[in-house]
């Protein structure tokens, strides 16, 4: 018996060493392990024998059930692995092919300069300082020097939302006082308020009646217009180039005294003329001042003791100016074709 079992051992790893398909390993499988097999037939013969022989007999056709079964199992494995590195090699992609150019737009030309705006001031020490659109007469123009008849509110062309009491914000302004009336003239203040600003104006190429606003306000002790001067030639060096030169012409804010624009050298022409510049070789920026004595008191600041400079630009100026933007729509559109122009150039 036990040359029997050795025998029909042999065979079938042989053959199942031999076979060339998961088909053949399968047939194998019936014919040795199937209800008709050899081993099956073996099996039959086990009421013939008396027990200690069973027990001998029956181990050795475990043993040979084992082997077998083992043998087909890692003959199986190594068919599957064969046709899954087949499968694998017939679907390879070559990933130094170029793919398939999608289209994709890009980040606001917008939302790209307020933040390179508030990396520019946080670098020289201002918070970043956020307000509600949504303000009252007050804050948005008595505290600031405007009281109601003032001639300058005309200017503003404002959004009054309940009688004249409530209204869309004209100006980010109304920030800065509301931060001085949360320190109480007790501590300097250095902030930026970027934000959205909403007056009456026609949607043309220039204008909108909404825009986007950044103000500065710093109050300490012993500030001066030279401040506010250093304070914007580095803004401007820094937006738009080292050889960038910048100057103070009078004006008039009815919360500053005193007033100034705040001009940059033509970075397209050089200060020689152009029509970016309109010959001038000059650009307008903003405007600011020395931050009036009336409305440091209205912030709880004393100007016997406290000084301070204001400044603000309308951020989409800046970005028209800075990317050679002609005509304000541009920078809103969602045509493709418009804003990835935006995305290649550099920051």
């Amino acid at each position: 018996m036990k040359e029997k079992v050795a025998q029909i051992e042999q065979e079938a790893i042989s053959k199942i060493e031999n076979s060339k398909n998961l088909n053949e390993v399968n047939q194998i499988r019936t014919e040795y392990l199937g209800k008709k097999g050899p081993i099956s037939e073996l099996s039959s013969t086990l009421k013939e024998l008396n027990p200690d022989e069973k027990k001998e007999f029956g181990m050795l056709l475990n043993g040979l059930k084992n082997s077998i079964q083992t043998c087909i199992d890692n003959k199986i494995k190594y068919y599957e692995q064969e046709e899954l590195n087949k499968k694998l090699a017939s679907e390879e992609v070559d990933i130094t092919l170029p793919s398939t150019k999608i289209p994709t737009g890009a980040p606001s030309i917008v939302e790209k300069t307020v933040e390179e705006l508030e990396e520019i001031f946080m670098s020289m020490g201002y918070d970043v300082v956020e307000g509600s659109e949504i303000e009252l007469d007050k804050y948005n123009f008595e505290l600031l020097n405007l009281p109601k008849g003032h001639p300058a509110r005309d200017a503003q062309d404002t959004f009054y939302l309940e009688g004249e009491e409530v209204l869309l914000r004209s100006q980010t302004s109304p920030v800065q006082v509301r931060v001085m009336e949360e320190k109480d003239g007790k501590e300097p203040v250095r902030i930026i308020c970027p934000g959205k600003t909403y007056r009456r104006d026609n949607d043309d190429a220039t204008h909108s009646h909404q825009f986007i606003q950044m103000e500065g306000l710093l109050v300490d002790e012993h500030v001066s217009l030279s401040d506010l001067k250093g304070t914007f030639d580095v803004m401007a060096k820094k937006l738009f180039g080292n050889d960038v030169i910048s100057r103070f012409r009078p004006s008039y804010y009815p919360f500053t005294e005193p007033s100034v624009e705040m001009d940059i050298s033509c970075f397209s022409c050089k200060g020689k003329g152009c029509p970016l510049c309109k010959n001038t070789g000059w650009l307008t920026i903003g405007g600011g001042g020395i931050v009036h004595p009336q409305v440091l008191r209205n912030g709880h600041y004393d100007p016997k003791k406290w000084s301070g400079f204001a400044f603000g630009f309308g951020v989409e100026r800046v970005a028209m100016l800075k990317y050679n933007i002609n005509d304000l729509r541009t920078i809103y559109t969602t045509d493709l074709r418009e804003t990835q122009v935006f995305d290649r150039r550099e920051m």
